[in-house]
This record gives structure tokens, C-alpha cells and sequence, in this order.
């Protein structure tokens, strides 16, 4: 991603603080260029005279930064009265640039891909000119955030002081991306889309409660079914968890967005760039963070066996693993008090 135009302003304030910034007309990795593009971040704290306190959080797959709020407070992850946090909106999320506000796609053109590169790069742009921040003390990021973050530590391997995935890989796996062609096509099936425009010409009748159950059967573990753990939620059936909960997971979601994050999802790669061509391991030995990875054992999108790959690479990495029922979801633990509790001591254990 390069910045064609004029530099990062701000276009105006959210109602709940959250800072609405221009970064005016950018390159693509993908090659074209995307006009009036916004990146949305919300800020915790102040940031100390030094500048080494900044913890970024990328967000992840559908989600906006209220989803990781819960991380910040003097009870939480991170306190903002030590650490200045920015939690910054994934482009496709529907409040960063993405199909459902981009002025182009409106007038018919297609969304272009914006890949990982391109949110790693746009968030770190942000810092230095907007916060004149250079130096990151702690990126962390759940799933696609998770992604993002392993970005700015390979493409800024000296500004990155600690690197914290959370269900996360460098690279997507041929298996996540069989999931995810899985969910793009179901997407697709639905009467409202058309193929030719790459769009959907209308809102979708029934296929983002189909979405919910799809991913119902991914996002967590087989023992969370066999075990029931959806009792803990208040469901009294199973029926009832996947219509009271998954049937109504993506609903109010643009499936336009959501076709945007399932495609940056899939081509997320921190060696696909000119700076390392293609070659995962040179990119993962460049990293000089002190790193910390979260994987989930029963994660069927980021597999253990895919993390520790990558971990064996690095120069000063620490495993902590989560032994959770909730799979995936056990990385965004909102409804998983002791998930949250152990990756709340894990990562304040790594920066002490």
C-alpha cells in the first residue's frame, strides 16, 4: 500500500470516541487504487513522553473495534492508564473503508482485493503520521487480526517490540482456505448475488442465517458439542443454540463486506511481497519481537501443528496454549470467563 494523495486527517468522531481518519487515495497490493479511503481506529489512554507504550489491536473477521473492547481496563489485558491502545477496524469491517461505504462500489465498480499487507501497512502509516508513533510496544490481534499483526512484525521487524497472535498463522492454510471457499460460496448461492457484477444487487433473503450454522460447526470444537457446552449459555437443546445464537451470527452483516474479509482472509501471507517473494521462512526469521503465541488445540482454522511450524522459526517465541472446548471462538473469549482469565495472565506475564 502506498498513499497517493494527502496526508491522514481526521474526517470527524463516532459517538462512541471512535476517530474516523482520511488517508485520501491509496496503491493496492492487489494493483489498483482505492480513492477517499478511511481508516476507523479507537484510542485508550495517553501516549507517554518516550512513545514506546502504544499497543495496537488489529480487529478480525466481520468484527468492529467494540468487539475488543473487553481487552482494555485496569482489570483487563491492557491498562490505559499504563499503555496508549489502538484498536484499528479492519478494512471490509463496514466502518474502514469497505463495500458497503465505498462510493465507487455504489456507482457499480468492483471492490478491489485489500489484503493483510494493506491493513498492516495503512494501521502503521497511521501511527507514524497521524500519533507520531514509530515504535509499537505490543501488536496483538485475534484470527485476522492475529494476521495482520504477524504483518507489522515481518514487513517492521524493528518496531515491532512484542508480537502476541491469538488463533492466529503468518500464513493461511490450504485447509482454512477450503473453509472459506466453502463460505464464499454458500454466500453466492443466494439469489441476490450476481456473479457478473461480483455483488449482491439486493439484501439476501435466508442466506446469512445458512452462514451462521455453516460456521457454527468450524468456529468451535467438537468436544463444545459433544460436552454441551452451549448449556453454559443458557440453551436448554442444541436447536435452540444454533437458532438462538448462529442463526443470527452475520445477520444485519453487508454480505458484500463479508465477501471482502472472506477473500483478505484468504490471501493472508507475510511473505507474499516484494520484500521476501514468496519464502514464509525468511519472512518469519526476520521477525526480531519477542514473541508470544496463542494457539487454540482445538482451533480447526489455525491448526497447532501450523503454528508451531511457525514458531519453530523464530528467535524468541513462547507458546502458550489454550485447552478449550470453544475452538476458535476460545481466541475472542467474550463468552469464555476462564478463557479470557488465562489469556489475561499469559500476555500480562509476557510484557511484565
Amino acid at each position: 500500500m502506498s498513499v497517493k494523495s494527502s496526508d491522514s486527517g481526521q474526517l470527524g468522531v463516532a459517538e462512541d470516541g471512535a476517530l474516523c481518519l482520511s488517508l485520501g487515495r491509496i496503491g493496492l497490493q492487489s494493483g489498483p487504487e482505492l480513492e477517499d479511503v478511511v481508516l476507523v481506529v479507537k484510542t485508550f489512554g495517553r501516549l507517554n513522553a518516550s512513545g514506546d507504550n502504544v499497543v495496537l489491536i488489529p480487529t478480525s473477521f466481520g468484527a468492529t473495534h467494540r468487539d475488543f473492547e473487553w481487552m482494555v481496563g485496569a482489570e483487563s489485558i491492557f491498562d490505559p492508564a499504563r499503555y496508549f491502545i489502538v484498536i484499528a477496524n479492519l478494512f471490509g469491517n463496514g466502518l474502514s473503508s469497505s463495500p458497503s461505504n465505498c462510493v465507487a462500489f455504489a456507482e457499480g465498480k468492483k471492490f478491489p482485493l485489500i489484503t493483510a499487507y494493506d491493513n498492516a501497512l495503512a494501521q502503521k502509516y497511521v501511527l507514524e503520521r497521524v500519533f507520531r508513533v514509530r515504535r509499537i510496544a505490543v501488536a496483538m490481534g485475534w484470527s485476522m487480526g492475529g494476521q495482520v499483526a504477524w504483518h507489522l512484525a515481518a514487513l517492521f521487524p524493528e518496531d515491532i517490540a512484542h508480537l502476541i497472535p491469538v488463533c492466529a498463522t503468518a500464513r493461511t492454510s490450504a485447509h482454512n482456505r477450503v473453509f472459506l471457499e466453502g463460505a464464499k460460496a454458500l454466500l453466492q448461492t443466494d439469489c441476490a448475488y450476481d456473479p457478473e457484477a461480483g455483488r449482491f444487487v439486493r439484501l439476501p433473503d435466508r442466506v446469512l442465517p445458512a452462514l451462521g450454522r455453516f460456521y457454527a460447526g468450524w468456529a468451535l470444537s467438537q468436544a463444545f458439542y459433544r460436552d454441551e457446552c452451549w448449556r453454559s449459555l443458557g440453551y436448554e437443546a442444541l436447536e435452540d443454540f444454533l437458532s438462538g445464537y448462529w442463526d443470527r451470527a452475520f445477520v444485519g452483516k453487508d454480505p458484500d463486506n463479508l465477501l471482502a474479509h472472506i477473500s483478505t482472509w484468504e490471501a493472508a501471507d507475510i511473505a507474499a511481497n516484494e520484500r521476501y517473494y514468496g519464502n514464509l521462512d525468511k519472512a518469519i526469521e526476520a521477525v526480531r519481537a519477542r514473541v508470544l503465541l496463542m494457539p487454540a488445540r482445538a482451533d480447526l482454522y489455525f491448526q497447532e501443528v501450523d503454528v508451531k511450524a511457525e514458531g519453530a522459526l523464530l528467535r524468541d517465541v513462547r507458546i502458550a496454549m489454550l485447552e478449550s472446548p470453544w475452538g476458535h471462538r476460545a481466541g475472542n473469549p467474550v463468552m469464555s470467563p476462564s478463557d479470557q482469565d488465562f489469556i489475561m495472565r499469559q500476555v500480562r506475564d509476557f510484557i511484565s
